[in-house]
C-alpha cells in the first residue's frame, strides 16, 4: 500500500517549489506513520479562496490555506483501507506575498502552508494555546527534517 498525493495548479505560472513540497508532504505522512493515505493540493488565486472562505467559512477576505477534510471525530478508521483525507487550497498569491513579509523563501511557505493543511486535514487544530503548541511542534519538526527553516 501506498499514500498518493495530487498537486492541481489552478494559476497560470509554472510553480517550481511544487516538486519539492510534494516530497516535504510525503515526509509529513511517514512521520505521522501513515499508510494508504490520499490527498489533494490545488494552488489557486486570491480571488478563488477568497470566495471558498465566503462560501463555506462566513469569513469575507482572502486567506492562506483553507483546508477540506473528509474524516472527523466520528470516522472510523480501518487498518488497510485506503483513507480519502480531503483537499488542501493554497493560494499563491498570499504565499508569494507572506514569504515576502516573513523575509523567508517561497519554498518556505509554501511547505509550511501544505504541512499546515495536512496537519488540519489530520484534525489537528490551533484554537487554543496548547492545540497550536503541538500542532506547529509538529509542522516544524517536518519542515526542519527536510532542511526547511525560518531562514530557508
Amino acid at each position: 500500500m501506498s499514500s498518493k498525493i495530487e498537486i492541481f495548479v489552478q494559476v497560470e505560472e509554472e510553480i517550481k517549489e511544487l516538486e519539492t513540497v510534494e516530497k516535504v508532504l510525503y515526509r509529513a505522512i511517514e512521520k505521522e506513520n501513515l499508510d494508504n493515505v490520499s490527498f489533494n493540493v490545488i494552488i489557486v488565486d486570491n480571488d478563488y479562496i477568497h470566495e471558498l472562505n465566503k462560501t463555506y467559512r462566513k469569513i469575507d477576505r482572502e486567506t492562506d490555506v483553507i483546508t477540506f477534510a473528509l474524516e472527523d471525530e466520528s470516522t472510523v478508521v480501518v487498518p488497510g483501507e485506503e483513507r480519502i483525507l480531503g483537499d488542501i487550497y493554497i493560494s499563491m498569491d498570499k504565499a508569494r506575498s507572506q514569504s515576502k513579509e516573513y523575509g523567508h523563501s517561497l519554498l518556505r511557505e509554501l511547505s509550511f502552508l501544505a504541512v499546515h493543511g495536512f496537519y488540519h486535514l489530520l484534525g489537528y487544530d490551533h484554537q487554543t494555546e496548547e492545540e497550536e503548541k503541538v500542532m506547529f511542534q509538529k509542522q516544524e519538526e517536518v519542515l526542519e527534517s527536510y532542511g526547511i527553516t525560518r531562514e530557508s
